[in-house]
């Protein structure tokens, strides 16, 4: 069993970058997603995963598979629709929801057509669902880095982050800190799929964000503790997905998140916020 757990990550080189490069992503990502389930905006992060697309394929067609093109274009298109969807949704009567949902699949639309146009199927595969077992130290530069931020940006406005969360029309009424902590996480939502999308490609990169995350939820009700389960269960579904892609020759990837999505499913049956938890009878007495 040992054997079986470790050689892998002993004996290639590029199961070693693949596991850090996952882990990274893993404490970057999670809490990310947990802030996004929190705010309700659980699929917001889908749409951004796609709306990176056609800065990801520009970038490719003009440098090809360049990590920093590549990476420069999927964030700057991804603020752009985060913001256009937001000025839509505040100047006319459009919700943020449907707003977001036409931006996004026009992205999704001008970036397949992009890489199309140019590449091969080969290279739409590999934009679209990434390629974890191929970062090489450039890419994995780029996902410390976006990780050393994310935690920066936590550490310093924590507790902005999460009064804008959990109660944005309070902390606006005692502070004018809520929107530029609104536009920061934002930001920080789609430096993390950028992130994800050089290892898990641009349709399963929200993945590694939000299925630890809804996992967690049925585990505790805090938001520390959120986080902190969030990170275990991302970091074991990249472990066990790896080791799973590995033996099994399955695509890294989907397995990862085949993993997370294994442990969402026992998460909501056993957990302790659970099915079962709630089916059981309460062992509380209730005070008269």
């Amino acid at each position: 069993m040992f054997e079986w757990l470790v050689s892998p990550f002993l004996q290639y080189g590029f199961m070693q970058r693949a596991l850090f490069g996952s882990l990274l992503l893993s404490v970057s990502c999670a809490p990310v997603g947990v802030f996004l389930m929190l705010r309700r905006m659980s699929l917001t992060g889908d749409a951004m995963s796609h709306a990176i697309l056609p800065g990801a394929a520009l970038g490719f067609l003009l440098f090809g598979l360049d990590i920093l093109p590549m990476t420069t274009g999927g964030l700057v298109v991804g603020l752009l629709v985060a913001l256009g969807s937001g000025f839509v949704s505040r100047f006319t009567v459009q919700k943020e929801d449907a707003s977001m949902a036409a931006f996004y699949l026009i992205s999704l639309a001008v970036g397949v057509l992009l890489v199309s146009w140019r590449g091969s199927s080969v290279d739409l595969m590999h934009v679209l669902f990434g390629s974890v077992l191929a970062l090489n130290n450039e890419a994995l530069g780029l996902i410390l880095a976006i990780a050393l931020v994310t935690f920066l940006a936590f550490g310093i406005f924590w507790r902005a982050l999460v009064a804008e969360c959990l109660d944005p029309l309070f902390l606006r009424s005692v502070s004018r800190i809520g929107g530029p902590t609104h536009f920061l996480f934002l930001v920080l939502v789609v430096l993390n799929l950028v992130g994800g999308f050089q290892a898990l490609g641009t349709l399963l990169s929200v993945g590694l964000m939000m299925l630890p995350a809804v996992a967690s939820r049925f585990w505790s009700n805090d938001v520390r503790a959120l986080c902190l389960v969030a990170i275990a269960i991302a970091v074991a579904s990249s472990l066990g997905g790896l080791l799973l892609s590995y033996h099994a020759s399955m695509p890294s990837g989907p397995a990862i998140i085949m993993v997370a999505g294994v442990v969402y499913i026992l998460s909501a049956l056993f957990g302790r916020r659970g099915v079962l938890a709630s089916a059981l009878p309460s062992r509380r007495h209730k005070a008269t």
